[in-house]
C-alpha cells in the first residue's frame, strides 16, 4: 500500500469532479500498476485509491464548481 498523497487543483478533476487512478500526478509507471480505477474527489474532497492506498485531495481553498 501507498502512503502518497496527492493534492490537487480544481482543474485538475474531470467534469465530474474525480481522477482516475493509477494516475501520472502520482508518478505510477501505468504499464505495472493496478486497474484503472474512477475516484470522486468532489464529494468529500478527498478520496483514498482502494488499489493502491495513494490519496487524492483537493489542496486548501480549493472549490469544485459543479454544473459543467
Amino acid at each position: 500500500m501507498s502512503n502518497n498523497v496527492i493534492e490537487l487543483a480544481a482543474k485538475d478533476l474531470n467534469a465530474h469532479g474525480g481522477v482516475f487512478c493509477p494516475s501520472p500526478k502520482a508518478h505510477m509507471k501505468l504499464w505495472n500498476s493496478h486497474p484503472k480505477v474512477y475516484l470522486d474527489v468532489a464529494t468529500t474532497g478527498e478520496v483514498r485509491c482502494p488499489y493502491c492506498g495513494t490519496v487524492y485531495r483537493l489542496k486548501a481553498g480549493e472549490t469544485v464548481s459543479h454544473g459543467h
